[in-house]
């Protein structure tokens, strides 16, 4: 017998959870696919940004989830990067996200991804209109324009079912079967090394790291690497660690002596328990595009790197973000076709740019300088460039601003584009995430935003609101409006008018309403 969805969604992964929470959220019925019956622990995807957190703000276990962190609360979330080994005399602790804090409703946050992932099934289980099927995977796919179908197989059993659906979401990693058998290619660069991950136990390393300021991740720049990182990271404080590291194509778990791997990159000698070994490639792999007819790719599936940066999870959440609203849109009637073709026209580009530009262009740019300075050779030229490399390290984080200027539904500028390279404002700008301010009422504007569009009128009209309000009403499109004074804070979005979509990028600002509101709304609505 076929069961009947709005929605499939392939892989329950944290981008997989979430979306179903998305979706579930707003009503739409979800089918769950998942082949793993519990989270693997394997501190991944730890680092969560500011951004991240408002997503779990809006799905409603921003607490939760802080309440599950490993790390004590308040500990510092930043990073050591070090010349040579963790030893070296030359190391630096840059700035990072705590510098654009202030443009985000949340704070960021630390928390192993398979603690992500097991606050987001709970939260799953209170949505009843989110069914799961953990122990089962995707077997085939098809669809045509009337729907998606998808035979799935038990596990342990082999026992077939067979769903259907409006739309289907891959959301089952690198090595997707739904990009595969949507036959969505893929570019990047390719580094062609080998990496390995090990997972251990040391207190002899945190002792020995207290040289350093308390931080949770260290990153050594090998000259001998090729721009290759060698990188630690804390699980928790006093024992739990991960490491990344390169190895040659031919090492294996028992071939390879990786304690003494772990020594060299720390620079000294320490006891350690190893609980896990892995490998991965180094390469950045992005999908050409996130959306095949009724089918759409999200996370790792559409988009794969080197665990740098802590882009991977939170770019996948914000896929899930930027699609869920658009999938219910559709589904309830008032979003067209335009609305869906944008989740890949916005996101595509933005992930593009962070694998080649940020990613690789970083391994590059370390390469190019471990190659021409050496502390050995010329001290004094090697301290400068040092130095510029934390100043560049340090103010990284205020320009990865990504945005949706070049949106087909976005007022925003002409001739504009979807980016990475922007700035972080105050300004309301279209295309923009929009910056948290108080209202006069003492909250926070973020606590008034609604599922569907909302419009901040700052000192507006009743009648002028009167007229977009009958607008959306007619034309369908959910709208709520936030009434305000254009007065202390508030004065700093730059615009009275501020029309916000339901992922909390502004869609439009203005001074006064267009003439023809309801094409603004069919516009940002991709209603043609």
């Amino acid at each position: 017998m076929e069961k009947h969805y709005q929605v499939i969604i392939v892989g329950g992964g944290p981008v997989g959870v979430a979306l179903a929470v998305d979706l579930g959220l707003r009503g739409i019925s979800c089918a769950l696919v998942e082949r793993h019956l519990s989270p693997q622990r394997i501190p991944k995807g730890q680092n969560l940004t500011q951004r991240t957190l408002e997503h779990f703000y809006f799905w409603g276990v921003s607490n939760e989830l802080r309440a599950a962190r490993a790390l004590p609360p308040g500990y510092p979330i930043g990073g050591i990067t070090a010349y040579g080994n963790l030893m070296s005399d030359h190391w630096y602790s840059p700035t990072g996200r705590e510098t654009v804090r202030q443009y985000y409703f949340q704070d960021n946050d630390r928390v192993p991804q398979y603690t992500t992932e097991e606050v987001l099934r709970k939260r799953m289980t209170e949505i009843p209109e989110i069914t799961s099927h953990f122990g089962w995977s995707m077997e085939n796919i098809d669809q045509d324009e009337n729907g998606v179908r998808g035979t799935i197989v038990n596990q342990i059993s082999s026992d077939k079912q067979v769903l259907t659906a409006d739309y289907l979401v891959g959301c089952d990693g690198a090595r997707s079967i739904v990009r595969e058998q949507l036959g969505i290619p893929r570019t990047g660069t390719d580094f062609e090394q080998k990496m390995a991950l090990l997972v251990f136990r040391s207190r002899e390393l945190h002792e020995g790291l207290k040289r350093f300021p308390e931080r949770t991740t260290y990153r050594v720049l090998n000259p001998d690497l090729q721009g290759v990182w060698q990188f630690f990271g804390r699980i928790d404080v006093g024992e739990g660690w991960f490491f990344h590291g390169p190895v040659p194509a031919d090492t294996t778990v028992e071939n390879y002596n990786f304690r003494a791997l772990l020594q060299r990159a720390a620079g000294f000698p320490f006891s350690a328990t190893l609980d896990h070994i892995g490998f991965w490639d180094l390469r950045v792999a992005v999908a050409t595009s996130y959306r095949q007819e009724r089918a759409f790719i999200a996370g790792d599936a559409a988009h794969s790197h080197p665990p740098y940066g802590a882009f991977g999870l939170n770019s996948g959440l914000e896929d899930v973000k930027n699609l869920g609203w658009k999938i219910a849109a559709a589904l309830h009637g008032w979003g067209g076709d335009a609305l869906l073709d944008s989740y890949s026209l916005e996101r595509q580009p933005i992930f593009m740019e962070t694998g080649e530009d940020i990613i690789a262009g970083g391994i590059k740019s370390d390469r190019a300088f471990l190659d021409r300075y050496r502390p050995d050779q010329n001290p004094e030229e090697f301290q400068e460039a040092w130095n510029h490399l934390e100043s560049a390290g340090s103010s990284r984080p205020g320009g990865y601003e990504p945005h949706y200027e070049g949106s087909p539904i976005i007022m925003g500028p002409p001739n504009a584009s979807c980016s990475i390279h922007g700035s972080h404002s105050f300004t309301a700008r279209s295309g923009h995430h929009l910056s948290p301010q108080q209202l006069s009422s003492g909250a926070n504007v973020f606590e008034e935003l609604g599922s569907g569009f909302t419009l901040i009128a700052l000192g507006a009209e009743e009648q002028e609101l009167e007229v977009i309000q009958r607008a959306s009403q007619t034309i369908r499109v959910p709208l709520e409006i936030v009434c305000d004074t254009y007065e202390g804070d508030r004065k700093a979005y730059g615009s009275r008018l501020i029309m916000v979509r339901p992922d909390q990028f502004v869609a439009w600002t203005g001074d006064t309403l267009p003439d023809e509101p309801s094409k603004l709304l069919q516009k940002v609505a991709g209603v043609s």
